[in-house]
């Protein structure tokens, strides 16, 4: 506690009530978080009443490993430090028959959520197209995070009314297939708190007292669950900050900040304001910036880490040339100084703008990373394949078993599905056993059943042949069989994605091939899949800062992240802000996605723009971004419309040099 300042101190005391702490960048919030978790079990109460929410498992992980070194392992049995989503998940298996779910229920992602509702449009009964299917499964997700139930937005969005039926159905479908999806593990719990009385004091009793990581990027829904679980003695502490929310796309909603008041008279607030990442430079420009912003909640960071470089403006030619110019400065900058990779972040507003750096990067044998990319087993070829080993060592997984039964096509319907949900729900047993039951024939025309049986009965084939022979060998005979390799090409939208794909499918297969052999002592194909869960648990989890690379990412990633010396790219109008949030009059928001990507940079900043950009195969003049004039122009460093002073330019070029030299000699 002597370490901290005076407002994390306060904040961490304040534990009777309710408590919102304004944290600011990089000002300790998460030193608050943890400290005041110590002292709450100080003060007498027990961990396994106490819940930490975050938004990512990573601030999760990094709340634990914190919280152990200040506190004694068997003080923290039974705390809860997860996400909103794991905690929601946490609920609904202990209270799943109150919603009238069995055990075993499965999670949908986004992308089968927008399988399930092709299916159910499959059958002509709504004149809603494939083109307008995404806009509307994104409606969905709006009304559920939103807390609303199909009763609900079919009365207040009359004009609608297809896309309110279709969430009608949608419901019953997932109920049918005893699942849900990943906005359900919000809006679930939370109708069920709502709705029963004696679950709700159950959980009241059990989490006692709740803190809220990140509560800027909270949605509707989030906020009434922390309400329900907290009840009108609200005793919690949030810790936010208006300035950083840049989640409005996928609901956040910051003006849940505002709302706290107005429910919590007695709302205690809190502002951090002392930064310990960034020079005052730094900050000096992210004060300025943001003050073009309204405010309910006004606050100003400043740091003890002394005045810093001024900030550096780039104009460059085009994004080639920008691309060439980042690279070389870092390198050069890199020698000189003799830093790590690993410092340095080449931040943009949308991933296309990763390219050039890619190639640039590669050219001067520049170590890198492109974080926040889409992880190998996103891809949905993947998912279906990885589904059909699931069922080969598992037949009873019924989310395998609804993502492989219609993949490819087998004339499988949604209301087939239903049906077989809804028999395998009341009996109480999997997807796949009711397949064999003769009490389903009395549930569905005889075709309908023989084509279940069908696949099932070639599942439990596929698998005892896997389970004693040549493994992989019977794995690659599956996929002839299903004609995947066919399929893949039929359902791509050109021949080179469809190789793609293929070629995702081969390195899955090698990898499995490696697993395989390396099973010793147990049974191969249980123990390959398990792995394999397990990468795909790793590769969506993994901290990839780790190593001493460059950092290439989104605004959107950065979050969160800091760097000792960044370069924010493309600082133009119609990049950032980026045009889409124009045309919706979401400048704010644009505005604290500049505000990030500053904060992110604690020793120096370069700023870099374009005069003209490739789109669409032409070069577009472009324009600087109306965020460059917001700045203090004092503290800005802008070099002659020629690009760097000539000294600067020999000495990046001898590090370009330097490199390529260093590069020949390990290559010969």
């Amino acid at each position: 506690m002597r370490e901290l300042n005076p407002q994390q101190r306060e904040a961490i005391q304040a534990i009777d009530g309710q408590v919102l702490v304004i944290a600011g960048a990089g000002s300790g919030k998460t030193a608050v978080i943890t400290h005041k978790i110590a002292y709450l079990i100080g003060q007498g109460l027990s961990a396994r009443h106490i819940a930490a929410l975050t938004f990512t498992n990573k601030a999760a992980r990094e709340m634990k490993a914190r919280l152990t070194k200040l506190v004694e392992d068997k003080k923290l049995r039974g705390l809860t430090v997860s996400t909103f989503h794991a905690l929601g998940l946490e609920i609904l298996r202990c209270e799943h028959r109150a919603l009238g779910y069995k055990a075993g229920f499965s999670i949908l992602d986004h992308h089968d959520r927008q399988n399930l509702l092709k299916a159910i449009l499959s059958d002509g009964r709504y004149s809603i197209t494939p083109e307008q299917l995404p806009a509307i499964a994104a409606q969905i997700g709006s009304w559920k995070n939103a807390g609303l139930t199909p009763d609900q937005t079919e009365s207040a969005n009359s004009e609608m009314l297809p896309a309110t039926s279709l969430y009608r159905d949608y419901q019953r479908y997932l109920k049918a297939y005893n699942a849900v999806d990943l906005d359900d593990l919000i809006l679930q719990p939370l109708l069920l708190l709502q709705q029963d009385p004696g679950i709700l004091d159950k959980w009241r009793g059990k989490l006692r007292y709740l803190l809220v990581d990140e509560y800027q990027d909270t949605n509707l829904s989030q906020y009434e669950l922390l309400r329900q679980l907290t009840g009108k003695l609200g005793r919690f502490t949030v810790v936010g900050d208006d300035d950083q929310s840049i989640y409005a796309w996928r609901g956040a909603r910051a003006e849940n900040l505002v709302q706290l008041q107005k429910d919590y008279p007695r709302l205690r607030v809190i502002k951090l304001e002392q930064n310990y990442r960034s020079t005052r430079r730094i900050l000096k420009a992210a004060n300025h910036l943001i003050t073009h912003n309204p405010h309910v909640f006004t606050k100003r960071l400043w740091s003890q880490l002394g005045l810093g470089d001024p900030i550096r403006i780039l104009p460059c030619a085009d994004d080639l040339a920008e691309a060439r110019q980042i690279a070389s400065d870092l390198l050069h900058h890199k020698l000189r100084t003799g830093g790590r990779f690993g410092d340095y972040a080449i931040l943009y507003r949308s991933n296309h703008q990763a390219k050039p750096f890619e190639r640039s990067l590669r050219e001067l044998n520049i170590p890198y990373f492109v974080a926040g990319g889409q992880s190998f087993f996103d891809h949905a070829e993947i998912k279906d394949l990885v589904a059909y080993l699931r069922l080969l060592v598992n037949p009873d997984d019924d989310m395998a078993f609804l993502r492989a039964v219609n993949t490819p096509r087998r004339e499988i319907g949604p209301t087939t599905l239903e049906a077989l949900g809804n028999y395998a729900r009341y009996r109480h047993i999997s997807l796949f056993t009711a397949c064999f039951e003769m009490g389903l024939e009395q549930k569905l025309p005889a075709r309908a059943t023989a084509r279940l049986r069908h696949f099932c009965e070639w599942l439990v084939d596929v698998a005892d042949r896997a389970h004693r022979g040549d493994t992989l060998g019977v794995i690659r005979e599956m996929l002839e069989t299903l004609k995947f390799k066919q399929w893949l090409q039929e359902t791509a939208s050109t021949a080179k994605q469809a190789q793609r794909r293929w070629e995702n499918v081969e390195e899955l297969l090698e990898w499995l091939g490696r697993l395989l052999e390396e099973a010793e002592g147990a049974e191969p194909l249980s123990y390959a899949v398990a792995k394999l869960q397990l990468l795909d648990v790793l590769d969506r989890g993994r901290d990839t800062q780790a190593s001493d690379r460059v950092a290439l990412m989104t605004l959107h990633t950065a979050k969160g992240l800091e760097f000792p010396h960044v370069y924010l790219v493309g600082i133009e109008e119609g990049l950032l802000p980026h045009q889409n949030s124009l045309d919706q009059n979401w400048i704010e928001e644009e505005r604290r996605l500049a505000y990030v990507g500053i904060t992110r940079a604690q020793t120096t900043l370069t700023l870099s723009y374009c005069q003209k950009r490739k789109r669409y195969g032409q070069l577009v003049d472009c324009q600087p971004s109306r965020f460059l004039a917001e700045l203090p122009q004092e503290e800005l460093l802008w070099p002659n419309q020629s690009g760097l002073p000539p000294e600067e330019k020999k000495a990046q070029g001898r590090a370009a040099l330097s490199q390529m030299k260093a590069l020949l000699q390990k290559i010969g």
